[in-house]
């Protein structure tokens, strides 16, 4: 019988800011108010974080703000330094290799060919002095592809797909609305086909028809493309109408995890339960 790995496995993470003190390293949850220290005042964004991700899978994290639900992304794409755990991409060293014991070169690598983000806010995805083409041309030059002809060509067919008009593809993202920005973002993110694409709180602030229109999308890329997905929400309806499986978040601590329909029939823990009858 053959077995598929997980396209991502992260095991144990944890991020911490500050330096800890002997009450709070071990997470003692007397020495914590919410996940900050009430001694030293070390804020625990993330304490022994573990999932995996599979192939074609949509893995929703849900949580308030400050739950360390975006601390997760901010880590898998070396925005932010995990302070302990381990993640293993099947196509980095067939698994076999620790993300976060790579050297700066193999990270630039690594996030450039096998991982795909689009940012709660499209100001930190893309260079708004650059058009949309130029936008998915810089990540297909930052993985080491310079063909003219084929980073024109695969930008018309990404912009197509994610439904910007042709004759603003030379438009810079300055002049489109949020909507449109955040689309622009997730054909960026899908440039050089990465096997999973992270996508933190991709509707917040858009209008409710906005909202909607790139939620379709998210839904169609996965129908056609097949890539797997981290999806970050505080909503839990953008979770249950695109997620698999859903991590349930509080305080940095995973405090449910489940098949989404499960979670939302039957939620187990307290939080999640007013989470749930929020959307009755």
């Amino acid at each position: 019988m053959t077995t598929t790995l997980p396209v991502l496995t992260v095991d144990d993470l944890s991020k911490r800011y500050g330096s800890g003190c002997a009450a709070c390293r071990d997470h003692a949850e007397t020495a914590l108010q919410g996940n900050t220290c009430r001694h030293c005042g070390t804020v625990h964004a993330l304490s022994g974080v573990s999932f995996e991700v599979h192939p074609g899978e949509v893995l929703g994290i849900v949580g308030e703000s400050g739950s360390g639900k975006s601390t997760i992304l901010n880590c898998l794409y070396f925005d932010e330094e995990p302070t302990s755990g381990h993640a293993y991409l099947a196509a980095y060293e067939r698994g076999a290799a620790d993300l976060w014991t790579a050297s700066g070169e193999r990270r630039r690598w690594i996030r450039n060919h096998l991982l795909g983000k689009v940012y709660q806010n499209p100001m930190l995805g893309l260079n708004m002095d650059f058009s949309s083409v130029a936008n998915i041309a810089e990540k297909m030059i930052a993985a080491n592809d310079r063909h003219v002809g084929r980073m024109e060509a695969r930008a018309r067919v990404l912009l197509e797909h994610t439904r910007i008009p042709t004759h603003r593809m030379k438009t810079s993202p300055r002049q489109f609305s949020g909507g449109m920005q955040q689309r622009v973002q997730i054909a960026k993110a899908l440039s050089n086909e990465p096997p999973i694409l992270l996508l933190d709180e991709v509707t917040t602030g858009l209008d409710l028809s906005v909202q909607a229109r790139v939620l379709d999308l998210i839904k169609q890329i996965r129908r056609d493309v097949g890539v797997a997905m981290i999806l970050v929400s505080h909503d839990l309806a953008v979770i249950r109408m695109l997620a698999d499986r859903t991590i349930v978040m509080r305080d940095g601590r995973q405090v449910e995890a489940g098949l989404t329909d499960q979670i939302m029939e039957d939620p187990q823990h307290p939080y999640t339960q007013e989470l749930v009858y929020s959307l009755l």
